[in-house]
């Protein structure tokens, strides 16, 4: 049977509040909400935190959608569920509702939060690709104030993120461009299971051409977000089969996947290839209104 080992439990009342309890208990304290990815690592002792920090009373604070001009902002305590559901923000980060619809079941849809997808910093989670690929930034909150950090500076490693003992992440913010649409694909063995692989890619036309773009790849190596010479290779091209192909072989050139229970290591690696391909191919079709 897996227990988790002895801790002690602390119910947030605030932000401020759960910034003053994480800094009074140290290093030794996680903040749980949704648990879907936490408790499992502590029933197998792979984590063992001696206090747990509830910040489900923080909804009020700390779960939104709010698209506000040129920018979208996501409460950290937002739910998938939520994410999914959400018209407003399918119209303008089509992205969200595509990976949403993969992740997990309806049981963790409905407790499960982008803070903490975030913060888990797992290699094979759908969100880090999608929040890479719109170019998200993350407000970090301590005692002083907040800071902001963009996704490529968010994730240090796998399971390590910016987040700092005494902070928590409070907000995700997303820039909305003219003529700029995204889209996500995934391989799973079955429905709502982790990838094998996935891509995600968001796109920014002026006229003809691809003023900008970017790919996050999941679960085909660590911290594979925002790979710059797929950017880089996009700027200024106009769509084509023979683009695609060139950033689908970037794609895999960067991909570095281990063999394991879900697929062998050259199949990963094919479907980093032929996922950025789709996932470009939808962005463009939607921003250039064919699809």
């Amino acid at each position: 049977m897996q227990v988790p080992a002895p801790f002690e439990y602390e119910r947030a009342t605030s932000v401020d509040h759960a910034i003053a309890l994480m800094e009074r208990l140290g290093s030794e304290a996680r903040v749980v909400a949704g648990g879907h990815s936490l408790l499992p690592m502590m029933k197998l002792r792979l984590a063992t935190p001696e206090y747990l920090i509830d910040i489900n009373d923080l909804s009020a604070e700390l779960e939104y959608i709010r698209i506000e001009g040129a920018e979208v902002r996501i409460g950290a305590l937002t739910r998938h569920r939520q994410l999914l559901e959400s018209d407003d923000l399918a119209a303008v980060l089509p992205i969200f509702r595509d990976a949403e619809k993969v992740i997990a079941d309806p049981v963790v849809r409905n407790r499960g939060t982008l803070g903490g997808s975030l913060c888990q910093a797992d290699p094979s989670e759908d969100l880090s690709a999608v929040c890479d690929a719109v170019g998200a930034s993350c407000v970090i909150r301590n005692s002083s104030g907040d800071r902001v950090v963009s996704m490529d500076d968010f994730h240090r490693g796998p399971y390590e993120t910016a987040v700092a003992d005494g902070e928590m992440l409070t907000e995700i913010r997303i820039p909305l461009r003219p003529g700029s649409s995204s889209a996500y694909h995934k391989v799973e063995r079955r429905a709502g299971d982790w990838a094998v692989a996935s891509a995600g890619a968001a796109v920014t036309m002026d006229g003809d051409v691809i003023a900008d773009g970017r790919v996050g790849l999941c679960a085909v190596g660590p911290n594979l977000t925002n790979i710059e010479p797929i950017s880089a290779a996009l700027r200024g091209q106009p769509p084509s089969a023979e683009l695609y192909a060139i950033v689908g072989q970037i794609a895999a050139d960067n991909a570095e996947p281990s063999t394991d229970t879900r697929g062998t290591a050259a199949y990963k690696t094919h479907l980093a290839k032929e996922l950025t391909i789709r996932s470009l191919r939808k962005a463009v079709a939607r921003a250039t209104g064919q699809a």
